[in-house]
């Protein structure tokens, strides 16, 4: 039995040659993992991204940022637990309601936020055409409705 020729090859030499959908889930591993080292850097995770953006307007009801970031609440609460802990954001008592805790940012939170938004010039720092695939992504996702 004589060798397979194709064996030898470089797999991501042939990638021209991939679906795209296997580009796209090869690409999506990339870059969450280049993602999650970004965000772990900042002390962040990216539940708490999410968390830290959702309380861009101001303080919010827990259980409605777990229904806003359509999460349990017991994954919220963690979510939340983690984030105090960091400093990124207190949660009280509702005045009116003192079973309802309140989240809101930390000014800590707002830094780490800011800072966040430069992780994407870091994760792709030389791809060209990053807003026309960003399009492209969500014409995907909307489709997908």
């Amino acid at each position: 039995m004589s060798p397979d020729p194709e064996a030898s090859v470089d797999p991501l030499a042939r990638m021209a040659e991939w679906p795209t959908g296997r580009l796209l889930s090869v690409a999506a591993r990339s870059v969450e993992r280049a993602w999650h080292a970004g965000l772990s850097e900042l002390g962040l995770t990216h539940a708490g991204l999410i968390v830290l953006d959702l309380l861009a307007e101001g303080p919010v009801a827990q259980v409605d940022l777990a229904r806003r970031g359509r999460v349990t609440p017991q994954t919220m609460s963690r979510t939340v637990d983690t984030l105090v802990a960091a400093g990124y954001v207190r949660r009280t008592a509702d005045p009116l309601d003192r079973r309802i805790r309140i989240v809101e940012r930390t000014e800590a939170g707002l830094r780490v936020f800011t800072a966040s938004g430069s992780l994407e010039s870091r994760i792709f720092p030389d791809v060209e055409g990053v807003g026309e695939l960003r399009a492209a992504l969500l014409q995907i996702i909307r489709a997908e409705r």
